[in-house]
């Protein structure tokens, strides 16, 4: 018979489930515990209290992120490769979520539960600059005298993810994310027509 996971990754993964499923507000301590088989002084064991296990729950999903980023990397070539890679890693995201009934980035549906100040907002903010961050970088190495329209892009390419994001939340599926890739690859070839205006 197959060890059973520790009572900390339980009690991730339940939290994982039902908040990205059902909200974090809507989900108690109680529900959680019952949810990972596991004794309700054992979250108190391994989180200090519920605000504790959702940014931890928060963190993961950033770490989660980065890990299909990075697989997507190993096969991206080119500086566009590589800003098609993030949009890749968005539908990757998706994906890993349909098991519960996909309602688009589990980050954004928590930090919108969570109040101004909250450590967990922080952290998903932090993601979501990280994706920019990336896309200013790849930009950058695309087009390295483009100056301050970089940085103009990267935002555009960031709203246009993040909102395709929050429609395919309300869609259920990821139809919306696969157009905005296309579309982003619309957005790189008018760079580079503004870069290279004899094309």
């Amino acid at each position: 018979m197959p060890e059973k996971a520790p009572a900390r990754e339980r009690l991730l993964n339940a939290a994982a489930e039902l908040f990205y499923r059902d909200g974090v507000g809507a989900t108690g301590i109680d529900t959680i515990t019952a949810h990972a088989g596991v004794a309700k002084m054992s979250l108190y064991n391994n989180f200090a209290s519920k605000t504790d296990l959702v940014n931890a729950y928060l963190q993961a999903r950033h770490v989660e992120w980065r890990e299909l980023y990075r697989e997507r990397l190993k096969h991206a070539k080119t500086p566009r490769e590589r800003v098609l890679a993030v949009f890749d890693s968005y539908v990757d995201h998706a994906d890993l979520a349909y098991r519960w009934g996909f309602r688009g980035c589990g980050l954004l549906n928590a930090a919108a539960e969570l109040p101004v100040g909250d450590p967990g907002r922080a952290t998903v903010a932090m993601q979501k600059d990280e994706a920019e961050r990336l896309f200013k970088q790849y930009l950058s190495e695309m087009h390295p005298t483009a100056g301050g329209v970089i940085a103009e892009t990267a935002e555009h390419l960031s709203f246009l993810l993040e909102g395709a994001m929050a429609r395919a939340g309300l869609d259920g599926h990821d139809g919306r994310l696969k157009t905005a890739r296309k579309i982003a690859i619309s957005v790189m070839d008018q760079l580079s027509t503004l870069q290279n205006p004899d094309a």
